[in-house]
């Protein structure tokens, strides 16, 4: 499957002046823990201030506990999820959406054990981060999404 460079930067379109993103054409990647993901905008493309893209989270799933070098924002597209926010938990239905600044420990957890919970993220910076609670572990996001692996099954 070709990546999302390969798919936007041809002769017939100028990048320079926008992008229609098709996700059903683009890669999505394994994240592990039930979780796949399809990065949307990103440097790829041009983006100089933000990424974005999508996550399926399975049923009874969650994201592990995290922080972010940046500010950061997920709606919530289909599923119910419960944001662990700062220690709070709050129910999230369809559209309804998050806000979490830099360094706030945060998670998703699909609240169904029966259908998927599909969410947009949008991080502040394109060198966005993530550390893990649990051990420290710092990575870039777009290395979750590294394009030299073999796809999955789209999102």
């Amino acid at each position: 499957m070709p990546t999302i460079k390969e798919l936007i930067m041809d002769e017939h379109i100028d990048n320079s002046r926008g992008v229609v993103l098709r996700p059903s054409l683009l890669p999505t990647y394994e994240r592990g823990g039930s979780a796949r993901s399809t990065p949307l905008v990103g440097t790829e493309i041009g983006a100089k201030a933000f990424l974005n893209g999508m996550t399926v989270i399975g049923p009874g799933a969650a994201i592990p506990l995290h922080t972010h070098n940046c500010e950061e924002s997920i709606v919530i597209l289909e599923g119910e999820a419960i944001a662990e926010i700062d220690g709070a938990q709050h129910a999230l239905r369809p559209f309804e959406t998050s806000w979490v600044p830099a360094d706030i420990p945060h998670r998703f957890i699909n609240a169904s054990d029966k259908t998927p919970l599909r969410i947009l993220w949008t991080y502040g910076r394109t060198d966005a981060t993530r550390t893990l609670v649990e051990t420290g572990e710092t990575r870039p996001v777009v290395a979750e999404h590294d394009r030299s692996r073999v796809p999955q099954a789209s999102a």
